[in-house]
């Protein structure tokens, strides 16, 4: 989430587009991704020239020798004129080609189209993405790409209704750590979008297991083979995979694929799930894979989804989603099917409810987070609940920093299972045992088993407040005869 100064910045450079000729916002939001793009693969080229030279190791970079005009920080600082030349008939043509015309560079911006009209918008544009912070990520700082997109997906008119609005970027870092993706995972997002969850496991396993990075199989597994994504929109597909590349994974297997439709033939391949698949959508039976009819038939996308992580993910493979809370305690026969699906055939592990404002300025909408693991012989014995009342903002439409935020502690306790045992259903955080989840026909809304602690509250006596209420009266009566006593005096 963008505030303060760089949404100014980021509203001036809009403007801009705006007042020099592009109207349409998504086609605004392609172009300022483009240019981001293109800075954020100087801005590495500069990191790893400065490596290679503290470590004196030879570096062939991604850039000619003998045509330093295509890097930014060459063109940047040309005339108007002179720059839009470079731009559209050079450096917008290299980078499509780069690396090869199989490159992941070329094949995500094989399409990609340059339509800024005049010079003057582009230098007008170029100067004030310089004076943007530079695109960084990991903890404790800004995804500024994802953070960007966001925001700009916000001025969509149509991003409250198509899906298109991004995952908070907190949230997404919570379920990451969560789930704690090892240097061997092989990760997969069925509803990858600006690619949120995968930056942030990529970000996670620098951080966490950068020794992984000095093994020769590890980080080409990092680089080529762990991370994938599919996505229906074009547009999406494009920034999701800049968005990796500008975060360190050379090779994203971002692919333009319809999840849910027999197009998709991926099975038993990957060993953890993260996503945020699209909500209230609604599909026919024929264009819906035959396979995940089976687990739970239904047009919900919601419900078909979760049939779909059961399919990709290998025996022993985990998943992290984030659900509507109807998926929790709809009375559907598709609803209870694919719940007593994860609950008996699987290991359902953790049902974390989120406040409805975490969406917001987006979407109302209230959500969970189901976490599993798919062994295909049950496993489920206890759940455990978390009733997420705050995420770090006010949960109005301005979604402000304040104090209160429970994502540490859901972390600290999801890694400490063990110790939430005996907890009182009065509590933030319990346990429910299977059987009663089973009673219960698969409910798995928190509100089903959580217990509300009154407190007693002791009346006064009626008679005592009528008494109360007569003296009170009597006064005011008194009062009245004195001051119209007085009205007669004068």
């Amino acid at each position: 989430m963008i505030t303060g100064e760089l949404r100014k910045k980021v509203d001036k450079i809009w403007e801009t587009f705006w007042t020099g000729g592009i109207t349409n916002p998504l086609t605004v939001i392609e172009q300022f991704t483009y240019l981001l793009y293109i800075k954020g693969l100087d801005d590495r080229e500069n990191q790893k020239e400065e490596d290679s030279d503290l470590l004196r190791i030879k570096y062939d970079g991604l850039f000619p020798k003998d045509k330093p005009h295509l890097r930014w920080s060459h063109f940047s600082h040309l005339g108007p004129d002179e720059m839009f030349q470079v731009v559209s008939q050079k450096v917008f043509p290299f980078i499509k080609k780069l690396g090869g015309e199989d490159s992941a560079y070329a094949k995500y911006l094989k399409d990609a189209v340059f339509v800024i009209p005049t010079p003057s918008l582009l230098a007008k544009v170029v100067d004030g993405i310089d004076k943007l912070p530079q695109t960084i990520s990991g903890e404790g700082k800004q995804d500024t790409l994802g953070d960007l997109y966001e925001y700009l997906l916000s001025k969509l008119q149509t991003s409250g209704t198509n899906g298109q609005f991004r995952t908070p970027r907190h949230i997404i870092d919570m379920i990451v750590k969560l789930m704690k993706p090892t240097p061997e995972d092989i990760i997969v997002d069925p509803a990858a979008g600006s690619a949120g969850f995968l930056v942030s496991a990529s970000e996670y396993l620098r951080k966490n297991h950068g020794d992984m990075f000095y093994v020769k199989g590890l980080r080409e597994h990092f680089n080529k083979n762990m991370f994938h994504g599919f996505e229906i929109d074009s547009t999406m597909l494009r920034i999701g995979a800049m968005n990796m590349m500008l975060h360190g994974v050379d090779y994203p297997n971002i692919t333009y694929r319809d999840s849910l439709s027999d197009q998709n033939k991926d099975r038993e391949l990957y060993t953890l799930v993260l996503a945020n698949p699209p909500f209230k959508g609604s599909l026919d039976y024929d264009s819906v894979a035959d396979d995940l009819l089976k687990v739970t038939k239904t047009k919900k996308t919601e419900l078909l989804f979760l049939s779909l992580f059961l399919r990709l993910l290998k025996k022993g493979g985990r998943a992290a989603s984030i659900v509507p809370d109807g998926v929790l305690f709809g009375s559907s026969k598709a609803h209870k099917a694919i719940r007593k699906e994860i609950v008996e055939n699987h290991k359902l592990e953790a049902v974390i409810k989120m406040p409805s404002g975490v969406f917001k300025p987006y979407a109302g909408v209230s959500t969970a987070i189901l976490i599993f693991t798919k062994t295909g012989s049950g496993g489920t014995d206890n759940v455990w609940f978390y009733d997420m009342k705050a995420d770090g903002y006010s949960l109005d439409d301005k979604r402000n920093p304040i104090e209160d935020n429970d994502i540490p502690d859901i972390i600290e306790r999801f890694n400490h299972l063990e110790k939430e045992k005996g907890r009182k259903r009065t509590e933030q955080s319990f346990f429910v045992p299977i059987d009663e989840i089973r009673e219960n026909e698969y409910d798995l809304s928190i509100n089903k088993y959580k217990e509300t602690k009154y407190e007693e509250v002791e009346y006064e006596d009626p008679k005592e407040i009528i008494k109360r209420i007569i003296r009170i009266e009597n006064e005011i009566n008194k009062e009245i005869h004195e001051l119209q006593s007085l009205v007669k005096g004068k």
